[in-house]
């Protein structure tokens, strides 16, 4: 809970074991102390190179190798070894400068939320512009004026072959129907006309395959087409990648690293491709030469794009040892890959112009000539607005200039125009790629935090700024416009990429970023407005010191605790079935789950109480509904241990927390 980095000693981080990972480090360094060579074989990205340099630093480990690969297989992992390196400093100064530059964020901008709006809120570098990016489009949604349009489409008849065509121009010029009066004008003008073929054109139209995934396509097509979060996809990915028992072949990595943001691949695996797509469809299905897929100018093109280890695992024939996701997440990247090495798709477009009065429609029809790669795969589409509005293109039949056509109706129709979409997980971690705000590896963590913190909500699958995301927002936009702005977070990686290329010192990075934030904390401590909300008195007396119990806010949730705060840490519960102590709420206590122990108010969500069936009397931790159990005393300062929830569970702490950080480590069930 320590800020735990050195603003005036160089930005210097203060690096501690994690004492739930102690007995971990123990069994490493007995393990690698009679080692004649030790392999630090951890993920191939800037993080992965962070925690190979603690371990060589924890494990006191000398002239330690560090090797890395893509793929957990027998020949990637072979090939490793045989290719080994130092550590490479300037990935773990990468690293470690955003560590540090988010650390100063977080842990400085968290506890003025804290103090000025309520416990447990967070702020960061890259989160909270993802949330102000929600923000942003959903005011535009709210400031949105529909502006009403018509459109005419003639349904048109050559013989017995009916088609359709739409108003395009009057006297060569474009039509615009504002109101339905412009559009009845039109009909009328028309009325009697004659439709006569003016020009047709026809033309060929390739389309090629998408590149093979990166992480951020990968997360939006299994959202578009599987439905997964973005959590959920590199979840499973995870396992894919660590690999899947497959029988008599034993643990088999199926896919390459799944964190990435280059295009490339390697070209033994496009020839293995190219051969198998010769093989299955036929050699007009595979391209002259291969293709190759240019990575965005951001890219770190450190690892490969994302695909099977081996196209010839088929889906079909590995299915059997897979779950119903990790088979249907395989598919995908295994058709995405051998359809981004295959021949494009060939269209033939026939556009026909028809001449009645001064007006002219327009048909468009289309035709496939050649599927390409389309028969095996073909990309998902973000819904757009006004895109139902699209009309499929057919086959049109055959028409010749000055053929003229059979008016079967004309079709008059009122249309709105429509605000932007909100954002899908999809489309904000497009966005956000296309900013260059995150990077590969922190996309699914920004949308789970941005979540869990209740700035934002799902609805109907799309994002939407809760009355707390807009709020925090608005703050920190106007007291850190700087850190806020989507040009920083981008700078900020750009820097980041610099420090990787051993081009700049990453303390010089944090050092220009420090100096005008620390002023503008200065200035927000001082002049943010406080939008906390003051503790309801609720008429009851604490049971410990006799002062008012009040209805205080945490990060859980709200709870009953002593006015007499922090010198009287009472907290008291309510059990099932009692009244709800919120004044004016009329609700009564339910557990959340039966058997927890842990309760709601029935009024939930509108009514935030929470706590837990046991009364907590004594001195426990503020905002702690269940934290703050009793569970002892503390062989150093002599005052009450509670059970506190970690990132890796409940563990007992000193309730004298932060003057007494005693820990007591808790023994694992056995069995």
């Amino acid at each position: 809970n320590q800020l735990g980095v050195d603003v005036g000693d160089g930005f210097k981080p203060k690096y501690v074991s994690i004492p739930e990972r102690r007995t971990v480090l123990s069994h490493l360094k007995k393990a690698v102390s009679g080692a004649k060579q030790v392999y630090l074989a951890t993920d191939p990205d800037r993080e992965g190179e962070a925690i190979a340099w603690h371990l060589e630093q924890a494990l006191k480990i000398k002239d330690a190798k560090r090797i890395e690969f893509n793929e957990i297989t027998k020949s990637a992992v072979k090939d490793a070894l045989d290719h080994p390196r130092e550590v490479n400093e300037d990935l773990v100064d990468a690293q470690q400068a955003r560590r540090v530059l988010d650390r100063l964020v977080g842990y400085k901008l968290s506890p003025l939320l804290w103090s000025k709006v309520k416990k447990g809120l967070s702020a960061g570098r890259v989160q909270s512009v993802a949330v102000r990016l929600v923000c942003d489009r959903e005011r535009q949604i709210l400031a949105f004026v529909p502006e009403e349009y018509w459109s005419v489409t003639a349904r048109l008849a050559k013989d017995d072959k009916t088609f359709s065509a739409k108003l395009i121009e009057k006297a060569g010029k474009k039509i615009k129907l504002g109101v339905e009066a412009d559009a009845k004008r039109v009909l009328a003008e028309l009325e009697g006309a004659s439709y006569t073929v003016s020009g047709v054109k026809e033309r060929e139209q390739k389309r090629n395959p998408a590149a093979p995934f990166i992480t951020s396509t990968l997360q939006q097509e299994a959202s578009r087409k599987l439905g997964f979060s973005n959590k959920k996809t590199m979840s499973v990915a995870q396992t894919l990648y660590e690999g899947v028992g497959l029988g008599s072949e034993g643990s088999v990595g199926l896919i390459t690293y799944m964190r990435t943001d280059s295009t490339r691949v390697a070209g033994e695996a496009v020839s293995q491709a190219r051969e198998f797509i010769l093989s299955e469809y036929g050699k007009e299905f595979v391209p002259a030469s291969p293709r190759q897929y240019k990575s965005k100018k951001s890219a770190q093109d450190a690892h490969e794009a994302v695909r099977p280890t081996s196209v010839l695992r088929r889906p079909k024939d590995i299915d059997k040892f897979l779950s119903r996701d990790q088979a249907r997440l395989y598919r995908l990247i295994w058709q995405r890959f051998l359809a981004s090495q295959m021949a494009s798709l060939v269209m033939d477009i026939v556009t026909v112009d028809i001449s009645a009065a001064d007006y002219t429609f327009r048909a468009t029809g289309s035709t496939v000539k050649f599927p390409g790669f389309t028969v095996l795969y073909t990309e998902g589409r973000d819904a757009s607005p006004g895109q139902e509005e699209e009309e499929e293109e057919g086959q049109l039949p055959k028409l010749s200039k000055d053929d003229v056509l059979r008016l079967i109706e004309l079709l008059p129709k009122q249309h709105f125009t429509e605000p932007p979409s909100r954002y899908t997980e999809a489309t904000l971690v497009k966005a956000l790629e296309e900013k260059g705000i995150g990077r590969p590896s922190t996309y699914a963590a920004i949308i789970s935090t941005i979540i869990d913190r209740k700035y934002v909500e799902l609805e109907e699958k799309k994002f939407k700024p809760t009355d707390l995301g807009f709020t925090v927002t608005d703050l920190l936009v106007k007291h850190f416009p700087k850190v806020m702005g989507e040009e920083f977070t981008a700078e900020v990686e750009t820097e980041l990429d610099e420090v990787a290329e051993g081009d700049i010192d990453w303390e010089k990075v944090i050092s220009r970023f420090w100096e005008p934030f620390a002023k503008s904390l200065e200035d927000a401590k001082a002049n943010m407005e406080s939008l906390k909300t003051p503790p309801q008195e609720t008429g009851e007396a604490c049971p410990n010191c006799g002062k008012p119990l009040v209805i205080r806010e945490s990060r859980y949730g709200k709870f009953l605790g002593c006015s007499g705060y922090p010198k009287c840490k009472t907290v008291v519960s309510r059990g099932a079935g009692e009244a709800c102590p919120v004044p004016g709420c009329g609700g009564e206590m339910v557990e959340t789950s039966p058997g927890s122990g842990r309760l709601k108010c029935s009024h939930a969500p509108q009514c935030q109480f929470v706590s837990r069936t046991k009364v907590q009397e004594g001195e426990g931790a503020e905002g702690a509904p269940g934290e703050a159990e009793s569970a002892g005393i503390c062989p150093n300062c002599g005052k009450p241990l509670v059970r506190r929830q970690g990132r890796y569970g409940e563990f007992l702490g000193c309730s004298g927390y932060p003057k007494c950080k005693t820990i007591i480590s808790q023994p694992k069930p056995v069995g």
